[in-house]
């Protein structure tokens, strides 16, 4: 045998080697994979369709190992966004994970696709679900007491009542923390959607100041969470998501592996193709789960401040906790060509 063959067999020998000892030692072989990042989901869903977009992104992140995702908590005070919630979750075989519910009365419309909940054939329900409902405080409160210290990134893209009331919330049997205290050792990061950073152009093509939605919406809420959240923050303003449209061929093409998807049959109900809508929620999933990968710049550290009439003003400041997305037209290109194939990602516990 030549030396060319023994180095070869001693290569093979070597490596066979290697991966039996990883396999026999995980912990090992594991060490160099990242802890999934955990997720609170905070969401309007039902009032928008990039909530269920959103959603679905979560889940295909999940399925990569990328991030877990502990609970969805909702500021849409209607019963049936609760329900619709779990029904995408079931969907996507995670049906056990707990959702949270307010009782503000903001939004308390059935919004135009959470009755899909309702639809049925042969009898049947098409999007099965068995929502068992927490108050969204209550379980907040839980999932943080439990967690290890700075684990957790929170995605909000709704209105701020949830986490104001967190913020509000005193010690109680769940936890002698209050709010506040429970936030600040718990949370790593809040990636919320919310607010603009850009003047907005109107129908005559004049740049002007925007109020946006979800800080309107609950703006009491919105206000007393940028005065007071003490963690930092990372606002996708509303020039971000309207930048970044979801191409319609995607929902008409790449979800049609099965009869019927609750991402496609939510787009579709809300406004059917050709129809390209902003993917503003999606920003913020993004940005939670991969922060080091570049698809955003962020603005320089400062304070972002809410007024009475619902404008977001950024001030900079070197020991600020605030910053807000930026976006260049390369990162546009391949930000979108990401979240696509995020959100079409077809539905896997193991991936």
């Amino acid at each position: 045998m030549n030396t060319y063959s023994t180095n070869c067999k001693i290569a093979w020998s070597i490596a066979i080697a290697i991966l039996l000892f990883s396999h026999g030692n995980s912990s090992i072989a594991d060490s160099n994979v990242p802890t999934p990042q955990k997720i609170i989901f905070d969401t309007d869903i039902g009032n928008d369709v990039d909530d269920v977009l959103a959603l679905g992104m979560i889940h295909a992140l999940q399925s990569r190992r990328e991030c877990e995702l502990l609970a969805v908590t909702i500021t849409k005070d209607h019963a049936k966004a609760s329900a619709f919630t779990d029904a995408v979750n079931t969907f996507y075989g995670r049906g056990e994970i707990p959702i949270g519910i307010c009782n503000s009365g903001v939004t308390p419309e059935l919004g135009s696709f959470n009755s899909l909940v309702d639809a049925t054939i042969n009898g049947d329900p098409i999007y099965p679900h068995d929502v068992v409902k927490k108050d969204a405080v209550k379980l907040l409160r839980e999932l943080l007491s439990d967690a290890e210290d700075q684990s957790i990134a929170i995605v909000q893209v709704g209105f701020s009542t949830n986490l104001a009331n967190l913020l509000r919330s005193p010690a109680d049997e769940i936890s002698e923390s209050s709010g506040v205290d429970l936030i600040r050792e718990k949370v790593s990061l809040l990636s919320m959607m919310a607010g603009a950073f850009q003047k907005i152009n109107d129908a005559a093509g004049n740049p002007q100041d925007h109020r946006e939605y979800n800080i309107v919406k609950d703006l009491n809420s919105a206000k007393f969470l940028a005065s007071h959240w003490p963690t930092p923050v990372i606002w996708s303003g509303f020039e971000i998501g309207i930048a970044l449209p979801y191409p319609h061929e995607s929902i008409e093409k790449d979800f049609n592996y099965t009869a019927h998807h609750p991402l496609k049959d939510a787009y579709y109900a809300y406004n059917p193709p050709p129809h390209d809508r902003p993917t503003w929620d999606l920003t913020s999933v993004l940005y939670a789960v991969r922060p080091k990968r570049g698809y955003f710049a962020l603005s320089p550290a400062g304070v972002v401040t809410v007024d009475d009439s619902g404008l977001t003003k950024f001030n900079a400041k070197p020991d600020g906790q605030h910053r807000y997305l930026k976006l260049s037209s390369k990162q546009q290109i391949q930000v979108i060509e990401t979240m696509v194939g995020l959100a079409s990602q077809p539905p896997s516990t193991t991936f």
